[in-house]
């Protein structure tokens, strides 16, 4: 048996039907390129390394997954897969299984590929479709074993009919396989080097060749156009979808949920129609979350209720707590159990302890507000004079009047009541009334602006 996994991802393509300046396998899937998913796959896997060969745009790939942790194989110019896989081949111990995986199928099941790299034969992943279409044929003897795979434009009639196809991707024995690709000649309908060509030569030499059937088509679905993506967008989010709901989750409507990251929920939360979650979301046991909601990056406590039509991001959410409807929470948020935030209420780089409510058309930022708190509607903190960013600070048991502006800095005293309309410069002492009007005055000469009549 092989002593480590090597995994090698064709991603050298140009992808001309995608119509982009963008490479093709950057075009994103679930909120992560196409080649990301790829590259996750192998490190479940188990890989000791991951090399990437690419070609088209290389630099901006590079430069993108910059944070994944590949070798980078240029393969210029491009002459077909099996070229591109000998570029790789070099690097990787002549002890390693060496699994061929592409960057632009990103459905790729680990429990489709997981008995191939285990196994120490040549393995082929195959899949049978009900229109083959031009995919590469697995041509078998009398007795079923694989013989051979035939590119649809190098194929007969009778072999056009066979319906199970060539996805690619295969799994060898490293040193047999640098033999292989070493003796690929291009002689050829295309004039390239086919990958598909060693399993001629595998059986040639005497080595058992198997196929490992995939459990779906989308596990094997390759992107080339627009149409491809979305179609197997929608194929992830269901699976998604899917997932969730045998774990325990309501989802009112499966086709209208897009998971953009990784999403974790507890038991009995119901999730509504048009929500969108991206980056890591978190959420606690009996959570329900309106309509057309986008939460991202988010930590959502127990018994949480999030009404329809809100922006969530990068903020933390106390256990029963009401956000919304048509509310913002934006980064460095945290709400404490119990706090009420309501209908156009926006919340940025705050804090907001137990139980206190911001419910009517109100901005609360850079705020360090404490529990039983009452915001009245209209309310706002002038946080910023022109060139920095001050904090105010609210006590607990604070009342706040409606139409009321905070101008930071300043802190407002435990218990603090504020007369509607006011404009607080200082700090206010605590448990008492503090507001700022001007004298209430009736001008008894003057007459409303009239509209000048049309020349």
């Amino acid at each position: 048996m092989a002593k480590g996994l090597s995994v090698v991802i064709l991603a050298a393509g140009k992808g001309t039907r995608m119509r982009s300046a963008l490479p093709k396998v950057l075009h994103e899937l679930a909120g992560k390129p196409l080649v990301e998913h790829v590259i996750d796959a192998a490190r479940v896997l188990g890989a000791a390394d991951v090399h990437v060969v690419f070609g088209h745009g290389g630099e901006l790939v590079k430069q993108r997954l910059a944070h994944c942790q590949v070798e980078w194989v240029l393969q210029e110019p491009q002459h077909g897969t099996g070229h591109a896989v000998a570029q790789a081949l070099p690097g990787i111990p002549d002890d390693h299984r060496v699994l061929v995986l592409y960057g632009d199928v990103p459905l790729i099941s680990t429990g489709d590929i997981a008995p191939m790299v285990n196994a120490d034969d040549v393995g082929v992943l195959t899949v049978e479709l009900a229109d083959p279409g031009a995919y590469g044929r697995i041509v078998r003897d009398e007795l079923g074993r694989v013989r051979a795979i035939v590119e649809f434009k190098d194929a007969n009639s009778a072999q056009r009919a066979i319906r199970e196809i060539n996805t690619g991707i295969i799994a060898a024995n490293a040193k047999e396989l640098k033999d292989w690709v070493g003796r690929l000649r291009n002689d050829n309908a295309q004039a390239e080097y086919y990958l598909t060509d060693v399993i001629a030569m595998a059986v040639a030499d005497g080595r058992e060749v198997n196929a490992y059937p995939a459990a779906s088509e989308y596990d094997v679905a390759g992107i080339n156009d627009r149409v491809q993506l979305a179609d197997l967008e929608r194929a992830y989010q269901r699976r998604f979808a899917n997932a969730l709901m045998t774990a325990g989750v309501t989802i009112r409507d499966p086709s209208r949920i897009d998971v953009r990251g990784t999403l974790t929920c507890g038991q009995d939360c119901e999730i509504d129609i048009n929500t969108m979650f991206e980056g890591r979301v978190v959420i606690g046991d009996n959570v329900r979350i309106g309509p057309n909601n986008v939460i991202r990056n988010a930590v959502i406590g127990d018994g949480v209720e999030i009404r329809a039509n809100c922006v969530l991001e990068d903020c933390e959410i106390g256990a029963g707590a009401i956000i919304g409807p048509f509310a913002r929470l934006r980064p460095e948020t945290v709400l404490a159990d119990h706090v009420h935030i309501g209908n156009f209420v926006e919340i940025k780089k705050s804090t907001i302890a137990s139980g206190s409510k911001v419910n009517h058309l109100t901005y609360i930022g850079d705020t360090t507000m404490g529990s039983r708190v009452n915001i009245g509607a209209g309310t706002i903190t002038c946080n910023y004079d022109g060139a920095n960013k001050h904090r105010t600070i609210i006590g607990d048991d604070v009342f706040v009047g409606s139409d009321t502006q905070l101008v930071a800095p300043v802190t407002i005293g435990d218990g603090t009541t504020i007369g509607a309309g006011s404009t607080i410069v200082r700090d206010t002492p605590q448990n008492k009334l503090t507001l700022s009007r001007a004298k209430q005055v009736t001008i008894d000469n003057w007459k409303r602006p009239v509209k000048k009549p049309k020349t």
